[in-house]
């Protein structure tokens, strides 16, 4: 089975983030079957609280009209935290593609109640980098969720 090319994107941001130092999130932003941007997480790499992998990916996408973020779908490698939920929905993103939730269970149902489809994949390599991540590096993970 071949995957998505858009998820194989933002799981070699996830990858590229891991070899970083860093969490191994990664997320792009694609219009019209054209990723506009991409980014993972950067908050270790840059000391920067703001800079999970969707956040990153909104921000290399740079300023874009309304009705363009209005056509966009989103992909992410874990299922995304309230503060990239929020941003997603303040720039009324329809769609959101997750390869997983298994590890971390975002702000799904929050998403869901404001109309934005979901579409879970449960990708078995998302999920194993993800859990020998926690495992390996508990204080980042913690950091990175607030806890």
């Amino acid at each position: 089975m071949t995957r998505d090319p858009f998820l194989q994107a933002a799981i070699d941001e996830a990858r590229l983030g891991l070899a970083e130092g860093g969490i191994p999130i990664g997320s792009v932003l694609v219009h019209k079957g054209r990723i506009l941007g991409r980014g993972h997480n950067l908050r270790v790499q840059l000391g920067d609280p703001l800079l999970h992998g969707e956040m990153s990916a909104f921000k290399n996408a740079g300023r874009q009209p309304a009705h363009v973020y209005r056509e966009c779908v989103l992909y992410t490698t874990l299922s995304p935290c309230p503060m990239c939920s929020g941003t997603s929905l303040l720039y009324k993103i329809p769609r959101i593609v997750i390869a997983e939730n298994v590890n971390f269970l975002g702000a799904e149902k929050w998403l869901a109640s404001e109309g934005v489809q979901l579409s879970v994949v449960q990708d078995a390599e998302c999920i194993e980098l993800m859990a020998r991540f926690i495992r390996e590096r508990p204080d980042l993970w913690n950091e990175d969720i607030g806890v």
